[in-house]
C-alpha cells in the first residue's frame, strides 16, 4: 500500500515549524495529552495498536539504517530503553511490506509482502516520466500471518493482482482487505484463516484502507469515484499500470458485510486513513482539504453523517495515519513534525483527552 504521499511531504517540510522536543504539541491541539516521539529518523507510519492497547506494529524506510523499503516493526509503547521506544523487525527483510495488524492471540500478525515474487524492492514509480502523483498497486503483494519472531506460518492470499490493506475486527473473527483480483480495486473480507472470502465494494475506483467499528459492525474506507469519461479512462489507463492517482478520495461507511454504503465526506482533495473513534459515532482521518497546493494534511474528526467537522492537528505539513487504541484511552499517529526541517516522518503517541 502507497502510505504516506512523500511528494506533497517533500514540499510541506519546507514550511513545517521547528518545535522543542519537550513540547510536540501546539497549542490548539486540545485532544493531544503527554505527546511522546517514538521512533527518530526514516519514514515511519500506519501505526496501528494491537488487541492489549500496548503493543504496535508499523512500518519503516530508513536507507540510512540499510532499510530500502518498507519493513514490519514491533514493539511495547509501555518499556522503554534509556528513556527510548524499542522496537524489533518482524517481517522478513525481503521485498516490500505494508499494512501490518496484530492478531488477536497477541502472539501473531498480518502484514501484505511482495517477497514471493521479488526478494528486492519492487521499483518505484517514475512521477517525472508520468508526470501525476501517483501510488503503485504491486501485483506481487499477498497477505501472509507472521509471528513475533518474524516467521511467516501461513499464506493468506494467492490470487493474481495487489492484496494489501487488511486490518482484523474487534470482534476477532473477521479480516477486511483490499484486492484487484476482479480487475477493479474493491474491499473484500476473509475469516482470520483466509477462508471465506466475499467482494463488499463493486463501484468504479480505488477501495481501500478500510477498517472496523469498535463494535465490528460497520466499516469505513477511502475512495475515489472518476464520474466524467475522462476521468474513467484515466483511472483505468494507471491502473493498467499498477498506479492509482489519491489526490481526490472521499470517506465512506457501510455495514461489515458491504450493505447500507454511504458517502461521509465531500471536502475534495485528499480524505484518507481513516478511523473510528472510540464511540463508534465518528471519523477520525487525515485531509488536504483546505489547502490549494495540496499540503499540508492535518487530522480531522467528523461524524458519521459528515457534519461537525473538527480539525485536531495543526502542524504545518504532514499529520496522518491516526488511531485510538482499542480502550479509547491513547491515539497514535505519524507526523512530520520535529525533524529539523527534514523529511522524516515519525510515530507519535499520546493520552487522548476529549
Amino acid at each position: 500500500m502507497q502510505k504516506y504521499l512523500t511528494l506533497f511531504i517533500v514540499f510541506s517540510c519546507l514550511i513545517a515549524k521547528a518545535q522543542d522536543n519537550k513540547n510536540l504539541a501546539y497549542p490548539d491541539e486540545k485532544h493531544f495529552k503527554n505527546l511522546r516521539q517514538l521512533t527518530t529518523g526514516g519514514d515511519n507510519a500506519e501505526a496501528y495498536f494491537g488487541f492489549d492497547n500496548d503493543h504496535i506494529t508499523f512500518q519503516r524506510t530508513n536507507p540510512q539504517e540499510g532499510i530500502s523499503c518498507d519493513q514490519i516493526y514491533y514493539g511495547d509503547i509501555t518499556k522503554n530503553k534509556n528513556g527510548k521506544f524499542t522496537y524489533k523487525r518482524v517481517s522478513t527483510g525481503m521485498g516490500r511490506t505494508t499494512c501490518a495488524y496484530l492478531m488477536p492471540d497477541h502472539k501473531h500478525l498480518l502484514y501484505a509482502s511482495t517477497h514471493k515474487t521479488i526478494d528486492t524492492c519492487p521499483p518505484t514509480p517514475d512521477r517525472n516520466k508520468i508526470k501525476k502523483y501517483v501510488w503503485p498497486v504491486y501485483d506481487s503483494y499477498d497477505i501472509f500471518i507472521a509471528d513475533l519472531d518474524g516467521n511467516i506460518t501461513k499464506q493468506l492470499t494467492n490470487t493474481p493482482g495487489y492484496d494489501a490493506e487488511a486490518t482484523i475486527s474487534p470482534k476477532g473473527d473477521k479480516i477486511v482487505f483490499t484486492s484487484r483480483r476482479n480487475g477493479d480495486i474493491d474491499l473484500y473480507t476473509m475469516d482470520l484463516d483466509g477462508n471465506n472470502v466475499k467482494q463488499i465494494t463493486n463501484t468504479l475506483g480505488y477501495d481501500g484502507g478500510a477498517c472496523f467499528s469498535p463494535d465490528g459492525k460497520k466499516i469505513v474506507w477511502r475512495a475515489s469515484r472518476p464520474q466524467t469519461p475522462e476521468e474513467v479512462q484515466d483511472y483505468k489507463d494507471l491502473l493498467a499500470q499498477g498506479l492509482v492517482m489519491p489526490t481526490h478520495m472521499e470517506l465512506f461507511v457501510a455495514n461489515a458485510d458491504g450493505s447500507n454504503a454511504h458517502q461521509v465526506t465531500h471536502l475534495g482533495k485528499a480524505n484518507w486513513a481513516p478511523a473510528f473513534t472510540p464511540d463508534g459515532n465518528h471519523l477520525v482521518f487525515a485531509s488536504d482539504y483546505e489547502y490549494e497546493r495540496g499540503f499540508p494534511f492535518n487530522l480531522y474528526i467528523v461524524d458519521l453523517e459528515g457534519k461537525n467537522l473538527e480539525r485536531i492537528s495543526h502542524d504545518g505539513s504532514f499529520d496522518a495515519f491516526p488511531m485510538f487504541s482499542p480502550d479509547g484511552k491513547k491515539f497514535i499517529f505519524s507526523s512530520n513534525r520535529n525533524n529539523g526541517g527534514g523529511h522524516d516522518t515519525n510515530v507519535f503517541v499520546c493520552d487522548w483527552v476529549n
